[in-house]
C-alpha cells in the first residue's frame, strides 16, 4: 500500500509546495534548537555575571560602612574643634597664660587639620574610583545583557510569531468555491 505523498507527481506544483513546506518545517526546527542553545548559554552567562557581581556588592557595602565611620570621625573632629574654640576664648581672658596655650593649640590644630585633610582626600579618591569602576561595570553588564539576552529573545519572538502565522495558514479552512454565494459580512475585507 503506497502513501498519498508518494503518489504525487513531481511535475505537479502541489508536490513542490509540499517539499518547500517540509524543508521550511525542518529549517524552523533547527533554528529553534539553535535559539534554545543560545538562550541556555545566555542564562549561564547571566548566572556567572551575578556570581561575579556579589563580591562587588559586598565591597560597596564595605565602602558604605567606611563612609559612615568617616562621618562619625567628622563629627568627633567637629566636637574637637568646638572644644578648641572654647579653650581659645578662655585663653584670651587669661592674658598671661594665653600666648603659650594658643601656640600649643594652634600646633595641634594644624596637625589634626593636615591629617584630616589628607585622610579625607584619600577617602574621596577611593570612593570616586569605586564609583567610576562600578559605573563602567554596570554599563558593560547592561550592554552584555542587551546583546546576549534581549536581542536574541526578540528574534526568537519574531520567529515564533512567523511560525504561528504559518500554522494558521496551513490549518485555515478551505476557501469556498467561486460560484458559491457570500453574505455581506463575508464580503467585507478588513
Amino acid at each position: 500500500m503506497t502513501t498519498l505523498a508518494l503518489q504525487m507527481n513531481p511535475n505537479d506544483p502541489a508536490f513542490w509546495v509540499m517539499v518547500v513546506v517540509a524543508v521550511s518545517f525542518f529549517t524552523i526546527a533547527i533554528a529553534m534548537i539553535v535559539i534554545a542553545i543560545h538562550v541556555s548559554r545566555a542564562v549561564k552567562s547571566v548566572n556567572r555575571l551575578e556570581q561575579k557581581l556579589e563580591p562587588l556588592i559586598d565591597k560597596l557595602t564595605f565602602v558604605g560602612e567606611q563612609s559612615k565611620q568617616m562621618a562619625v570621625q567628622g563629627k568627633l573632629i567637629a566636637e574637637q574643634f568646638t572644644a578648641v574654640a572654647g579653650h581659645i576664648s578662655t585663653a584670651t581672658l587669661h592674658a598671661s597664660e594665653s600666648l603659650a596655650l594658643i601656640k600649643s593649640e594652634v600646633a595641634e590644630l594644624k596637625e589634626i587639620v593636615s591629617h584630616t585633610a589628607f585622610e579625607a582626600r584619600d577617602k574621596v579618591d577611593l570612593v570616586s574610583a569605586t564609583i567610576d569602576r562600578t559605573q563602567r561595570q554596570v554599563i558593560t553588564t547592561a550592554d552584555f545583557i542587551q546583546e546576549k539576552v534581549i536581542t536574541p529573545a526578540r528574534e526568537a519572538a519574531a520567529i515564533m510569531s512567523g511560525f504561528r502565522r504559518g500554522l494558521e495558514v496551513l490549518f485555515a479552512p478551505a476557501p469556498k468555491p467561486i460560484n458559491a454565494t457570500y453574505g455581506e459580512d463575508e464580503m467585507f475585507i478588513g
